[in-house]
């Protein structure tokens, strides 16, 4: 597959629906790459199911235990990347973000100068944004702090819904565990904007991000304010080690 979009599951046995996450492989160069973060329910059974049914497309990679989903989603993306795929995403196993948005964001990494496509929350008269009120306003804050550590005018780092073009400077930012489990996106950027491993560094005209037209919260995420409260604690440690490699370049 030219494009391969990981889904990280933990405990999603009641949440998954096969026939909409089906409908991604409506653009015949995608596949899926399911990966199963220790779960303890049935959520393996179900991505074996769903993966039998389109075995050329559809593969799980099974941790043995749950790792969180920073590192469900660098797992994924790695071996999405030794498949040989020239386009590696990511979306949450609960399809806030619905499939037909995902499919434009990869279709906008067709332009070669991008490298990075962000999915982004904005309400938008003529969108349907429906975010929990207070979830809403403490993401504003946790997403204008992110901005001004990653310095570039992101809107929303924390969107489940991210696109990637193969090439060296996103294989090395995967080259070490992310020491987040809730910040990891922010994490993740950080580390292209800045280079790891001597690569080059992806500047502001790198990104694009895209407003959805759709997007909900869906109940049952395991996202609770104590979590965010630790995300929160993990964005400021990020923001300091991103100025600190930024100041040592």
């Amino acid at each position: 597959m030219r494009c391969v979009i990981v889904v990280p599951c933990h405990n999603e046995e009641k949440r998954l629906d096969p026939e909409r996450l089906a409908s991604l492989l409506s653009r015949p160069d995608l596949g899926l790459l399911f990966v199963d973060d220790g779960s303890t329910d049935g959520t393996r059974k179900r991505l074996t199911e769903m993966a039998m049914s389109a075995p050329e497309r559809v593969r799980v990679h099974a941790l043995e235990r749950n790792r969180g989903k920073g590192e469900a989603v660098r797992a994924g993306l790695l071996q999405a990347l030794d498949s040989g795929a020239a386009v590696v995403g990511y979306l949450d196993a609960d399809l806030s973000t619905p499939p037909e948005e995902m499919l434009g964001l990869v279709a906008v990494l067709e332009d070669p100068r991008i490298q990075v496509v962000l999915g982004s929350r904005v309400s938008l008269l003529g969108r349907r944004i429906e975010r929990n009120r207070a979830r809403h306003y403490l993401g504003r804050v946790f997403a204008s702090v992110a901005s001004i550590s990653l310095g570039i005018p992101v809107y929303d780092t924390q969107c489940g819904a991210k696109v990637f073009r193969r090439g060296p400077p996103l294989e090395a930012a995967l080259g070490r565990p992310f020491t987040s489990r809730w910040a990891f996106d922010v994490e993740l950027l950080g580390r292209l904007l800045v280079g790891e491993d001597g690569t080059r560094q992806l500047g502001e005209a790198d990104f694009v991000e895209v407003p959805l037209h759709s997007w909900r919260d869906v109940k049952g995420s395991s996202l609770s304010p104590r979590h965010m409260l630790t995300a929160g604690k993990d964005l400021l440690r990020i923001a300091w080690q991103i100025q600190r490699r930024r100041r040592a370049s």
